[in-house]
């Protein structure tokens, strides 16, 4: 009787990698829910996936107050931020906090920092967001705060924030930044999700949502911020908000880490 086809053996770093991979796909099968699971290409693929799982993506009434109090406390990762715009001071009265939630960078910074009548601070978010945000302001006297829905409506700033903007952008910041009246001279983003290779989509659960959670390839990331004349002033690394996806740690872990460009 004939021999069946014979199966190459995997090598050892091929066996190396089923054993990494095979518990972190068991997670899916875990009634204990993950806070990163899932790894896609692109952004659309793991909102799509998302879909299918309950609420996805970031725009929902019920997901606006989550970790709200927290994020309005100064972290260790923002006194980098706090150096560069106190830096700033007198030269600076417009910033656009682009991500910037229900206001929670302005709450946590204002007593650090020389905010006076004449400054403009507007927070760019998702509707639900700058819904939430518009009547926590309105109840808490926050008059020097201003929500808009469309980066079209902030108008022209010297700053341009983005602290934890990036994992949760659908896309490149040039597109973004591409919609104002011109180019902010001053641009930090803070909390970036890196990693060395390609791009990678994950989705991390909040609350009751899946929201897509991008780890960029840092040089990618790099050109297409240098493509619009900015020059890398400062970088900073961020250990404690290093991840690994859940239910693929062979993929490695992020990297966190802030920027400072001026535009040149």
């Amino acid at each position: 009787m004939p021999a069946g086809p014979s199966r190459a053996r995997p090598g050892p770093r091929t066996r190396r990698w089923l054993l990494c991979a095979r518990p972190g796909r068991l997670r899916f099968l875990s009634p204990f829910p993950c806070r990163f699971s899932g790894a896609y290409a692109t952004y659309a693929e793991a909102l799509t996936a998302a879909a299918g799982r309950g609420l996805a993506g970031y725009d929902h009434d019920e997901i606006a107050d989550v970790a709200f109090e927290k994020m309005c406390h100064v972290a260790l990762w923002d006194y980098p931020v706090l150096f560069w715009l106190r830096q700033m001071s007198g030269e600076v009265r417009f910033l656009i906090d682009a991500g910037g939630h229900m206001g929670t960078k302005y709450r946590a910074f204002r007593d650090l920092l020389p905010i006076t009548d004449d400054w403009h601070w507007t927070v760019y978010d998702l509707p639900a967001i700058v819904r939430a945000g518009r009547l926590r302001a309105e109840a808490d006297g926050l008059t020097g705060l201003r929500f808009v829905e469309r980066l079209e409506d902030a108008g022209a700033a010297e700053v341009f924030l983005g602290s934890g903007l990036l994992q949760y952008l659908d896309v490149p910041l040039s597109n973004l930044l591409r919609r104002l009246p011109w180019a902010p001279r001053h641009l930090i983003l803070n909390k970036v999700a890196l990693r060395e290779g390609p791009t990678v989509v994950t989705l991390e659960r909040i609350g009751k949502a899946r929201v897509p959670y991008q780890m960029r390839n840092e040089d990618t990331f790099l050109r297409d911020v240098q493509s619009l004349g900015y020059s890398l002033v400062d970088r900073w690394s961020i250990p404690s908000l290093s991840h690994v996806i859940d239910t693929h740690p062979e993929l490695g872990a992020s990297e966190s880490a802030g920027f400072y460009f001026r535009l040149t």
